[in-house]
């Protein structure tokens, strides 16, 4: 009978080890591992309302519930150079300065009005390390989008090659 107590509650032991490194977790930390990024959970907050931002939930999903500021964070950090990777760091801290200097707010508390234009503004602006950010940003963000298991599987339709045969299509004689 004792054997049976002790084996359960090694499970149980066994059991809260395995959860105690999710509980132990940095609350300042991404959401995600990265090896060559060091993201803060606020700067992963903004790049996913810059997202939200470029592609705004309508009738298909928005950014953030795609997880495409995620998306960006890994293909920045698995595909891009240091210098392209240390620039985008530079533009986000550029771009949280640049809005709290202009609303007085952050990027998060400002209408769609206000994200939409300070976004437009990004386009054509001669700060290398902020263009460098924009670019980065929207660039992945669609990808990410067009890449996504919704778009691939619910707004494109796939067939495989050569497509369906339809004996009735009408032949124009040369």
């Amino acid at each position: 009978m004792e054997r049976r107590l002790v084996i359960k509650q090694v499970l149980i032991m066994a059991g809260g080890l395995a959860l105690l490194p999710s509980c132990l977790r940095d609350e300042g930390k991404s959401s995600i591992r990265l090896t060559n990024l060091e993201v803060s959970l606020d700067e992963e907050n903004l790049l996913a309302e810059i997202a939200e931002t470029i592609i705004p939930r309508t009738k298909t999903p928005g950014a953030r519930e795609l997880k495409l500021h995620l998306f960006i964070l890994k293909m920045l950090d698995d595909c891009y150079e240091k210098t392209d990777q240390q620039a985008f760091i530079n533009g986000l801290q550029e771009f949280k300065e640049l809005t709290s200097e202009q609303y007085g707010k952050s990027f998060g508390k400002l209408s769609a009005h206000q994200r939409e234009s300070t976004l437009s503004k990004l386009e054509n602006n001669p700060s290398p390390d902020l263009s460098a950010f924009y670019k980065i940003t929207k660039a992945k963000t669609i990808d990410g989008y067009l890449n996504s298991q919704y778009v691939m599987t619910k707004l494109i339709i796939y067939e495989l090659v050569p497509g369906r045969y339809n004996g009735y299509f009408p032949v124009k004689t040369a």
